[in-house]
C-alpha cells in the first residue's frame, strides 16, 4: 500500500480539521463554489470527481471477462452479495439505526437523506483499492481482475435503477432525472474516456501505461483531498453542532462491511472455492467506490446533506475495516485450506 492508502483515515481526518475551519473563516468562498452549477450539476465537484475517478477506471481491463468463468461459483458468490444482499442490507441497517434507534441523536430534518447516502454507498461495489486489498489476501489476482471488470460493467446499466429502488422503497423521493445524470456523468462518460485512454496508452508500451498511471494517480489523490475539504466545509456547521453524527453513522457501514465479508467468505467456503478467491470475494462484498457515491450523493442532494456526509464517513473508515477483514482471511487461511483438503 501507499503512503496514502495506508493512512487514508488520518488524511480524511486532516480534511474534515481543514474544511470545517476554512467553512467557519470563509463561508463566502463555499457559497460561490457551490452556485458554480449547470443543469444542476455542480461543476467544480464534476471535474474533481473526473480526476479521481478516471485514473482508476484505467486500470481495469475489461478483456478480464473472457475469464470469468475460471471461478464461476466465487463470481456468482461476489455478484449475490454485492448486488442484492450488501445494498438491501444497507437499506435495512439504515432503517433500524437512522430511523429509529438514532433518530433522537440526529438532526430529524436529516435523517431520510443520511439513509439515501447509506444506500448510494453500499449500492457502488469497489473498483479500485480492491486490487490492493486482494493482494494483501494474496488472492487470485484474476479473479480480482474479472470480478471488478464485471462489477464496472453491470455499474453502468443497474446502479441507478437499484439506487431507485432501494430509495423508494426506503419512502425517500427520488430524483430521477438527476440520478440518471448522475449515472452518464459520473460512470458512463469516465469508463469510456477511462478506457479510450488506457488503449490509448498500452499501444504506445506498458511502461508508458504504467508511468501515466502514477502520475494520474498523484492527480486522483489530490482531487480525492480537495472534495473532503469542500465537503467538510459545507458541513461544518453541522458537525459542531452534532459532533456524533460521524460515529452514528459509521455503525450501519461497520456492521454491513463485517456481515457482508463474512458471508461471501462462508458461502465461498460452502462452495469449496480456493483461499485465493474466497479472500478477495470477501473483500470485494464489502468494499464500496465511495468516490462515485460521494460524486451521486451531492448531485443528487446537494454538498450541505446528509446523504453527502454519510458516504464520506464511508471514506473515513475505508481502511480500519478493510484492513480488520485482510487480517481475518489471512489468520483463517490454515482453517480454511486444512478444511477443504
Amino acid at each position: 500500500m501507499s503512503a496514502f492508502e495506508r493512512y487514508l483515515s488520518c488524511w480524511v481526518a486532516l480534511c474534515i480539521l481543514i474544511g470545517v475551519s476554512l467553512g467557519e473563516l470563509l463561508p463566502w468562498l463555499f457559497h460561490a463554489i457551490a452556485r458554480l452549477e449547470f443543469a444542476q450539476v455542480n461543476l467544480p465537484l464534476g471535474f474533481l470527481m473526473w480526476v479521481m475517478i478516471i485514473p482508476m477506471l484505467a486500470k481495469v481491463d475489461f478483456a478480464a471477462l473472457s475469464q470469468v468463468r475460471q471461478h464461476s461459483k466465487g463470481i456468482v458468490i461476489t455478484l449475490l452479495i454485492n448486488w442484492l444482499v450488501k445494498p438491501c442490507l444497507m437499506a435495512l441497517l439504515g432503517w433500524i439505526f437512522i430511523r429509529h434507534c438514532f433518530a433522537g441523536m440526529l438532526p430529524a430534518a436529516q435523517v431520510d437523506s443520511y439513509i439515501a447516502g447509506l444506500i448510494l454507498l453500499a449500492a457502488a461495489p469497489c473498483t479500485a483499492m480492491v486490487f490492493v486489498w486482494s493482494r494483501l489476501a494474496q488472492g487470485d489476482p484474476l479473479f480480482t481482475l474479472s470480478q471488478v471488470a464485471l462489477n464496472d460493467s453491470i455499474m453502468m446499466f443497474g446502479y441507478g435503477p437499484l439506487v431507485g429502488l432501494l430509495l423508494g422503497m426506503s419512502a425517500i423521493t427520488v430524483p430521477w432525472a438527476t440520478l440518471t445524470t448522475s449515472v452518464v456523468l459520473y460512470i458512463i462518460i469516465p469508463v469510456l474516456l477511462a478506457q479510450l485512454a488506457r488503449k490509448i496508452l498500452m499501444s504506445k508500451s506498458q511502461a508508458v501505461f504504467e508511468r501515466a498511471m502514477r502520475v494520474a494517480g498523484h492527480g486522483s489523490i489530490a482531487a480525492l483531498l480537495l472534495t473532503l475539504v469542500l465537503l467538510f466545509g459545507f458541513q461544518g456547521h453541522a458537525i459542531i453542532a452534532q459532533p456524533l453524527v460521524i460515529a452514528l453513522l459509521a455503525i450501519p457501514i461497520m456492521i454491513q462491511v463485517f456481515f457482508s465479508a463474512g458471508l461471501a467468505y462462508w458461502l465461498n467456503y460452502k462452495a469449496r472455492e480456493q483461499h485465493s478467491v474466497a479472500g478477495p470475494s470477501a473483500l470485494i462484498g464489502a468494499s464500496n467506490f465511495f468516490e462515485l457515491a460521494v460524486a451521486t450523493a451531492i448531485s443528487l442532494f446537494g454538498f450541505h446533506s446528509g446523504a453527502a456526509l454519510a458516504t464520506v464517513v464511508g471514506v473515513l473508515i475505508e481502511v480500519p475495516a478493510m484492513l480488520a477483514v485482510v487480517y481475518i482471511v489471512n489468520r483463517s487461511r490454515a482453517w480454511y485450506q486444512g478444511d477443504q483438503a
